[in-house]
């Protein structure tokens, strides 16, 4: 079994040990966060270690970690964690479970968080820092670009680029040969017909845009 850390310490890092201690090759050694976010030294019955000294303490030759967050500050947070963690020199675990569907074509990269029952029809492109969450459909040649986080029941037609940053609620609908910017933010039940700017909010099925705020303005 491979040794893995954990980054965070709340439900996303709890589910993130069940999936990779039972459907992986992994074993879940220790949770890491900030020191100044640590409330307790332990955590699902694991240590809990300063991320400021977590490579003096877990070697980073022996141990791999996974960055365990959600989609706050636009997934900025959960990149930066991951450029931290790999300036310490560690390996960056990636989960996609047993029970998608993939076929041959099907790679991803690193720090990616694939949840079951997700479609990955062939020739789909996943970046780096990917988070899918059970149940999407990714059409054909459609290409997720790094730290997209995608919500449940997401419908991804084929050949749809879904830009840097985004967010994709639960039954978003983006249709066939659609260009997301990056930083779009697509509401809960939104339906995208035609390509999205940079930092939008998008509403509504048909969906518009709100032009009063940017993405990264919102408090998510």
């Amino acid at each position: 079994m491979k040794k893995l850390i954990i980054f965070g310490t709340g439900d996303i890092a709890e589910l993130a040990m069940y999936y990779f201690n039972n459907d992986t090759n992994y074993s879940v050694e220790a949770f890491t966060i900030d020191g100044s976010y640590k409330k307790s030294d332990q955590f699902c019955e694991l240590a809990v270690v300063d991320f400021e000294k977590i490579q003096d303490v877990c070697d980073p030759k022996e141990f791999s970690i996974f960055i365990a967050l959600s989609y706050t500050e636009m997934n900025e947070l959960r990149a930066r964690k991951v450029n931290e963690a790999k300036k310490k020199g560690f390996n960056i675990a990636s989960y996609v479970s047993s029970n998608c569907t993939t076929f041959e074509t099907f790679s991803c990269g690193e720090n990616c968080f694939i949840l079951e029952d997700n479609t990955i029809q062939p020739f789909v492109e996943i970046g780096n820092n990917v988070t899918m969450w059970s149940g999407n459909h990714i059409g054909h040649h459609s290409k997720i670009c790094d730290n997209a986080f995608i919500s449940s029941h997401a419908v991804i037609s084929g050949g749809v680029e879904v830009g840097r940053n985004s967010f994709l609620g639960v039954n978003s609908t983006i249709n066939d040969h659609i260009k997301l910017g990056e930083y779009s933010l697509i509401a809960s039940g939104a339906l995208i017909n035609k390509n999205t700017n940079d930092f939008s909010v998008c509403i509504g099925a048909p969906f518009k845009e709100r032009d009063s705020i940017r993405s990264i303005d919102i408090k998510l």
